[in-house]
């Protein structure tokens, strides 16, 4: 397929394994793998790129579990031009795609902006505009203005906020759109005080999740509509963990697989895990929790690419 590709300034690596860029150290090759060289390299990429050939743009991983027969197509990977963070005069601050959560939230609390909660998310921004992740009450609704992506077709699009409309783990992504920056106001605060909370949390993270262990985080969201107060349906009351707890999974093994003993809701590559081991594991752990509560648990981590047939 590559001989077939638009010319660009960027790179184009045919049959790249990824498991080396997955946070779980699993899966199989990109069919290619693209890096475009900034912006207008990519628009003209995708402007160019026969429609039949899927993308799959990708980031640090940190939320996928990649099969091992691999992502089809061309799989996007942004870095260099797209890692900027620039801290506005009125108070916004503009972060590249690329750029890591934890890299934003330091960068942010130096200009005593608020951006704390991306301290503990593995991750850059682009996932964490897909997805609207949060943690500590906080999620990047709360402080997302409005995003800049290519469309699938090359045009470059900045999209506002609402038209996302965010919601718990979620936003409303234009099909086969990449995002390339996200235009945040957080709120303000006293630089020296955004250090030390961010080191609270991180510190806080250790004491409760397994950090040193290859792990995408939750693996399961918390499930919806369970309030302590019973006024609200778009509520997590219900934690995945306390689930998986009750159904005396925490520790549980399949292959190299494992739900951590020390967080339940964390699946850990502990042993050479594969891709089957981790997506097998985390079914059988949504089995369990059904028989055990009645709730089926919804997956939070990505299962993407093809499985290998097995004889």
């Amino acid at each position: 397929m590559i001989a077939d590709l638009p010319k660009t300034r960027g790179r184009l690596v045919p049959n790249r394994p990824l498991a080396d860029l997955s946070w779980l150290r699993v899966g199989g090759p990109a069919e290619v793998l693209y890096t475009p060289a900034d912006e207008s390299d990519l628009a003209a990429f995708l402007a160019t790129l026969p429609v039949e050939i899927p993308v799959f743009p990708i980031g640090v991983c940190s939320n996928l579990i990649i099969r091992d027969g691999g992502i089809r197509g061309v799989v996007i990977r942004l870095a260099g031009n797209f890692n900027g963070v620039e801290v506005l005069p009125d108070g916004h601050l503009r972060a590249g795609a690329a750029a890591l959560d934890a890299m934003v939230a330091k960068r942010a609390a130096e200009a005593g902006l608020d951006l704390t909660f991306l301290r503990t998310i593995p991750g850059t921004i682009g996932g964490a505009v897909a997805m609207n992740a949060g943690c500590y009450g906080a999620y990047m609704a709360d402080i997302c203005e409005s995003i800049r992506v290519v469309m699938r077709n090359g045009t470059i699009r900045d999209i506002d906020a609402a038209e996302l409309n965010f919601s718990y783990r979620h936003a409303d992504m234009p099909d086969g759109a990449v995002v390339v920056s996200a235009l945040l106001f957080p709120p303000k605060g006293e630089p020296k005080a955004l250090v030390e909370k961010m080191e609270a949390a991180l510190a806080s993270r250790a004491a409760t999740q397994p950090v040193e262990d290859r792990s995408c985080g939750s693996t399961f969201r918390n499930p919806a509509g369970f309030s302590s107060t019973g006024q609200a349906d778009d509520v997590h009351d219900l934690k995945a963990w306390k689930l998986i707890d009750d159904a005396g999974l925490r520790g549980f093994t399949l292959g190299g697989a494992q739900m951590s003993p020390k967080h339940p809701n964390f699946m850990v590559n502990f042993d050479s895990a594969t891709p089957d081991d981790l997506e097998n594991l985390g079914e059988l752990v949504r089995k369990r929790v059904f028989d055990s509560s009645g709730i089926t648990l919804e997956w939070e981590i990505r299962r993407v690419g093809e499985r290998v047939t097995k004889d």
